[in-house]
């Protein structure tokens, strides 16, 4: 999480005032996979469904819900009509906030988005749903990547 808070972070000024908003998407993007939160064990859904119980804003709860792709992976665990309540903004903040977690990997440490997509590949292995889901979803996570950081590398010229 500290990691994908610091890319969320570097990349906050392109946002203005929205950029408080990636931030916190970043740091509670996970939040799902906590034990007491798990209740489909689909972690963008139940993250989403626990944030929406303290009143957080409707668009970090969607941002939360709908991170690194997460409708093609629900559509594969048969949860497409749950994810459906929460609304995919398909913007450049959505993006910045997938090449946040796209970027980083599991201990924090800055890696590509190839890396990235390696590891979770190796970690759990060719036949698991979330291997299947990251190289089905590869076009979508790579253009949220590549739209990123030629955001960045623009407002540095």
């Amino acid at each position: 999480m500290q990691g994908v808070d610091a890319k969320a972070r570097h990349a906050a000024d392109l946002f203005g005032e929205d950029g408080d908003l990636l931030v916190a998407a970043a740091v509670l993007h996970d939040i799902g996979y906590a034990p007491d939160l798990a209740t489909t064990r689909f972690h963008p859904l139940d993250g989403a469904r626990y944030l929406r119980t303290t009143d957080a804003p409707a668009r970090l709860v969607n941002l939360v819900a709908n991170h690194s792709c997460a409708p093609l992976e629900a559509e594969l665990r048969g949860l497409s009509a749950e994810l459906a309540e929460f609304e995919d903004e398909k913007t450049a903040l959505r993006d910045a906030l997938w090449w946040a977690d796209m970027t980083t990997t599991p201990d924090g440490k800055p890696t590509t988005v190839t890396a990235r997509v390696e590891e979770i590949q190796k970690r759990y292995g060719p036949e698991d749903i979330v291997s299947c889901f990251v190289r089905w979803a590869w076009p979508e996570l790579l253009g949220a990547v590549e739209r990123t950081e030629r955001r960045l590398a623009d407002q540095v010229k």
